[in-house]
């Protein structure tokens, strides 16, 4: 088997363990917290996630409450929350503002975007995880989107991987084009950076 077949093996084996949690409802009220705990006395104006698919954690709820209580605050200026949306022509993704009921469409790949609404940078970006490993590196989807997003984004964002425990891969090999993330968390708390 070759090193491609081998991570579609991977992600397959990961995908079907995160889905088949028994106790994932559980798992994500625990990463919930930890997200709110972790965004405490972050600067960001702006933090860009992902809509879940595949029994991915949703990261939605907590960055809902985050910018509810940045308006709590009365801060300045007002907390955004993006989405991503792929761009055809560069393979890369936009972040568009997202907040709740506003008007969504389907992507080429069946995800739900945001239709119509701004394009933003964002200054955090909360990653999905099919699987991560030391060092802050992340096993995606195999289609290289944050990669490519990360290595053009300017200014680059902090990086935050989300997943569940089971996803931890100790032998998870990285290669050349994959750019580490700058912090883990799951729904035991901060997996990296290590302090």
């Amino acid at each position: 088997m070759d090193k491609s077949e081998e991570k579609r093996a991977l992600r397959k084996e990961l995908i079907e363990r995160r889905t088949q949690l028994p106790d994932r409802l559980k798992r994500a009220d625990m990463l919930q917290q930890v997200m709110r705990i972790w965004l405490v006395g972050r600067p960001d104006a702006i933090i860009g996630a992902y809509w879940p698919i595949k029994g991915e954690f949703d990261p939605l709820p907590a960055l809902h409450r985050w910018k509810e209580d940045g308006e709590l605050l009365d801060e300045p200026q007002m907390r955004r929350i993006a989405l991503p949306v792929v761009d055809k022509e560069h393979q890369t993704l936009k972040f568009h503002a997202w907040f709740p009921g506003c008007p969504m469409e389907e992507d080429a790949y069946g995800i739900p975007k945001p239709k119509d609404t701004e394009v933003v940078v964002p200054t955090l970006l909360f990653v999905p995880c099919v699987g991560y490993g030391v060092g802050g590196y992340r096993l995606g989807y195999g289609g290289g989107f944050y990669d490519r997003t990360l290595a053009e984004l300017q200014p680059k964002p902090y990086t935050v991987g989300l997943g569940y425990a089971c996803g931890f891969v100790d032998d998870l090999e990285p290669e050349p084009h994959d750019v580490p993330l700058d912090a883990l968390l799951n729904e035991l708390g901060v997996v990296w950076p290590i302090s």
